[in-house]
């Protein structure tokens, strides 16, 4: 523990074990009515006391200067002081030396929520390999390369930028920003996103984007500024310590002086008003309340989930209806071919080689798939193509003229096109020197966990589920009935995803005011809803930096079923928070009543030490707990 200690920490360490030290010989001065016994123990009980309190009472001093007159280092001030005044010495150092111990486990235990970020916070690369005009490469500062410079990523480094793989195969390390523990395969034209770790082989790559617009920058400015997000629960302490503090204060003098004028009694009863403040120091809710809240974003951060800001991570754990979009963020947003139909003699192989052959130029993501059926085409087997639109492509293909698309364009060319109704699937009609040669069906493929993940956020509490696609309606009900989606819109545009996403938002005001909706999209399209939403959450795709800037809540490994872990994590977090306000408001309260009524029991310095440092302990032990998350 001492080796993960900050200079800061040993320090207040060394000085807590020092003073504790010091104050064990004060107990064997006896505690008599005499006046050299009562010097000796004041001068002996005040070097554990200056040892260990001494910045508690620079820091008020301070603070006094500055404004700040009222906070938790005036009430240990006054109460330590006041009640060394009256002879409590060993109560004074007590309280002191108690109340730095909580200050060192709450540094300790902030420190330990940290890691997690930290560690995040570690994915910036110090320099690239930038490759020169003679071959060669030398380092230079991330921020210094530009794109479509070559760099070269060695086994063991980090991806200084966003690039594509030239030469090289290598396993690469995404559980900086994924939480993914199984390292990816990447080869030749695969996308890298910086702030990973090359693992194996040596790669060579072009870099596609800026240090400053890479994937490692968004993420490092994200969490820089979450901290600046404060919840409602958070600012609601902020706003309740500026009054409370004061109104402590006010009530203990008048502790200590509205008694003693009627009844007589000052010393019992400044030492009520000592310990009244002792009480109402308010360290357990100011402690423990940004704690939970920073734990629980490091638990998110651990585990891929990437949030803005404590005020997300509330609104979070309200959700009770979410709206999708569907490709790329409930399927995989990858084609593949499902079925072929082949007529007129052709067989699936010649099908497939001559679709690929035309398509072979298309960086269509329909093209991809049939491309992908046939790797071994080459240019030198394909001429003249070109695009026919609205309808499909053409080109000469060994020598035979080709044609790949819809029932329209079959139609044109006389062909009687086998067309099977209620298929969801895209359908590329085939035509090889004016003969029908058969249908490819592509389409879209759920991601392996979405379905898991739509059942999970049911427990979680999401009651209503909507999904808008741009989708036809065969295929977007396809899918939606078969993952239980509660309402699905067909054949969006962007504009009309807005204006529906306004309709529903508005319409859950109305019927839910206490809850909220949340938007989980995959870009750059969805950016307009998911900036409506009350939490817009976003694939984050491996680098998709248009789904980091729109987003309140980024999902980094693109799975559908980091969703519900973000809403545990959101509702264990608030519970804890909830727990932790009325457990040190129950305590504290109810301590200072029974000591401004007189109750003997609560005549006691060491009650009001367990009041203050041991509630604040058990608080910051409890908010502990958000950072651990069960599956």
């Amino acid at each position: 523990m001492f080796k993960n200690m900050t200079k800061k920490q040993k320090k207040l360490f060394k000085r807590i074990l020092l003073a504790a030290v010091l104050t064990i010989p004060c107990f064997l001065i006896p505690d008599k009515e005499d006046v050299l016994f009562t010097v000796l123990r004041a001068v002996a009980f005040a070097i554990p006391y200056a040892i260990a309190g001494y910045d508690i009472v620079v820091k008020a001093v301070k603070n006094i200067k500055n404004g700040q007159i009222f906070d938790e280092n005036l009430l240990m001030g006054i109460a330590t002081i006041g009640a060394y005044g009256l002879g409590d010495f060993s109560e004074a150092v007590m309280v002191v030396l108690l109340y730095q111990i909580g200050e060192l486990f709450q540094s300790l235990a902030v420190a330990s929520s940290r890691r997690s970020i930290s560690e995040l916070m570690n994915i910036r690369p110090d320099y690239a390999n930038l490759a020169a005009s003679d071959g060669s490469y030398k380092q230079v500062a991330p921020e210094s390369v530009k794109i479509g410079d070559t760099i070269l990523i060695k086994s063991g480094e980090k991806i200084p930028l966003d690039c594509t793989v030239l030469t090289g195969t290598s396993e690469i390390d995404t559980s900086s920003l994924t939480g993914e523990s199984v390292p990816r395969a990447v080869g030749i034209g695969d996308a890298l996103a910086s702030g990973c770790v090359n693992i194996s082989g040596t790669l060579t790559a072009r870099v596609d984007k800026l240090f400053g617009e890479s994937t490692v920058s968004k993420i490092l400015e994200m969490t820089e500024n979450s901290a600046s997000r404060k919840s409602k629960s958070e600012a609601f302490i902020t706003k309740f310590a500026k009054y409370y503090t004061p109104t402590v204060c006010a009530l203990a003098l008048c502790m200590a002086i509205l008694p003693t004028l009627f009844v007589g009694g000052f010393r019992e009863h400044l030492k009520s008003a000592l310990i009244f403040l002792v009480v109402s120091c308010p360290c357990a809710l100011v402690i423990s309340v940004p704690l939970s809240f920073f734990c629980g974003i490091g638990c998110a951060s651990k585990n891929g989930i990437l949030i803005k800001g404590a005020n997300y991570l509330e609104e979070l754990s309200k959700i009770d209806t979410m709206i999708f979009d569907k490709t790329g963020t409930l399927t995989e947003g990858k084609f593949r071919v499902t079925d072929v139909k082949c007529e007129n003699g052709f067989d699936r192989s010649s099908l497939l080689h001559y679709a690929s052959g035309v398509e072979f130029y298309s960086d269509h993501p329909i093209a991809r798939a049939v491309k992908n059926e046939c790797p071994d085409m080459t240019a030198d087997k394909v001429s003249d193509a070109s695009q026919i639109i609205g309808k499909g492509v053409y080109a000469h293909v060994d020598g035979k003229e080709v044609y790949v698309g819809n029932l329209t364009l079959m139609s044109e060319h006389g062909l009687n096109a086998n067309a099977e109704s209620g298929r969801a699937e895209t359908a590329l009609y085939v035509a090889v020197d004016g003969v029908y040669a058969g249908v490819i069906y592509v389409a879209d493929t759920v991601k392996p966990d979405t379905a898991d993940a739509l059942a999970g956020l049911k427990k979680q509490g999401v009651h209503k589920t909507v999904m808008l696609t741009g989708d036809k309606t065969a295929v977007g009900e396809k899918i939606g009935r078969a993952l239980g989606i509660d309402e699905i819109h067909c054949e969006l545009l962007p504009a009309d995803k807005v204006t529906l996403a306004e309709k529903i938002l508005s319409e859950h005001k109305t019927e839910h005011p206490k809850n909220f909706v949340a938007y989980v999209g995959d870009g750059i399209n969805d950016a307009p809803v998911l900036s409506r939403a009350d939490v817009g959450i976003a694939m984050g795709g491996m680098g998709s930096d248009a789904a980091i800037e729109a987003a309140d809540i980024v999902l980094m490994d693109d799975k559908p079923s980091g969703l519900p872990v973000a809403m545990k994590i959101a509702r264990k977090t608030m519970r804890i928070v909830h727990q932790n306000i009325v457990f040190a408001l129950g305590v504290k309260i109810g301590v200072m009543v029974f000591t401004a009524l007189g109750f003997a029991f609560a005549q006691n310095m060491w009650l009001a030490i367990f009041a203050d440092v041991g509630v604040a302990m058990l608080a910051i032990l409890n908010a502990l707990r958000t950072f651990r998350i069960k599956e």
